[in-house]
């Protein structure tokens, strides 16, 4: 065989062989880019791990302004413009009995923004359509009944956030746990009531120790690592401690309860 011919043959075969690697290449990268399944329903991606998760808590237990209304309204929308892509939202309401329901109002999973999608793989024009058709829009026809307030005879605020640890979605299981908290923080219920003080805390308000013991012997340490923003709604009747040994002492239960929390005004 000449020379020439055995250069023509090893050309050949290292052609086959680029070939080989590039329809290789296209068939990974088109696997790779395929839609993951997902739930039609809340559009969170159909898989055996959790995803990060944002609940929402609104505490309708007392009346608010139609302005604060607005406002709530507002924190949320904010929330949602700050979920990554397919990051788990729930919003649940603090009743006009005082009780809360943990299947939440809505969840959903955030499908992605226009301006959060490759463009080289996707229709940013058309990712941003579809997450206001999905996502934004049922989003803010739950918001309308879920801003409306309603007096209640308890406010068992803590006893809500405890019992939102141990679902399922909101787990330990779960990364970055995050909860917005629009309150005015006022507890009253039987693990403790803030009224009766005359402007001040009760004297026979329990230790925050013995408010965290009372937690964890009857919901555990689900809360654990949980991230906490209060969005506090402010009254009027009960602003000075609402912003001083209220806040303080709700520190220091959410620090034995191994909660990071944050204040912010609503």
């Amino acid at each position: 065989m000449s020379r020439r011919r055995r250069r023509q043959q090893r050309q050949a075969i290292v052609n086959l062989v680029i070939v080989a690697l590039l329809v290789g290449a296209v068939g990974y990268m088109m696997y790779r880019i395929q839609p993951a399944p997902y739930d039609e329903r809340t559009l969170c991606l159909v898989s055996d791990e959790l995803p990060a998760h944002t609940a929402v808590i609104i505490d309708k237990t007392d009346e608010y302004t139609p302005r604060q209304a607005d406002l709530i309204k507002d924190v949320i929308r904010r929330t949602n413009d700050r979920l990554a892509v397919n990051e788990r939202i729930t919003l649940f309401e603090l009743d006009a009995e005082g009780t809360f329901d943990p299947s939440g109002e809505l969840t959903m999973c955030n499908p992605g923004r226009g301006d959060q999608v490759n463009p080289l793989f996707s229709n940013p024009r058309m990712i941003e359509e579809e997450y206001a058709e999905k996502f934004a829009g049922p989003m803010d026809a739950v918001l309308a009944d879920l801003v409306v307030p309603k007096e209640a005879p308890s406010s068992p605020i803590l006893e809500a956030v405890a019992r939102l640890a141990q679902t399922e979605n909101f787990s330990q299981r779960a990364p970055r746990r995050r909860l917005v908290l629009v309150s005015d923080m006022l507890q009253n219920s039987n693990i403790f009531s803030i009224y009766g003080g005359g402007g001040s805390l009760p004297a026979n308000m329990p230790t925050a120790r013995e408010t965290a013991d009372a937690v964890l012997d009857r919901y555990g340490s689900a809360l654990r690592g949980v991230e906490i923003e209060v969005r506090l709604i402010q009254r009027d009747r009960y602003v000075d401690i609402q912003r001083g040994a209220l806040r303080q002492y709700w520190d220091a239960v959410f620090a034995d309860l191994g909660v990071q929390i944050t204040w912010r005004d609503l």
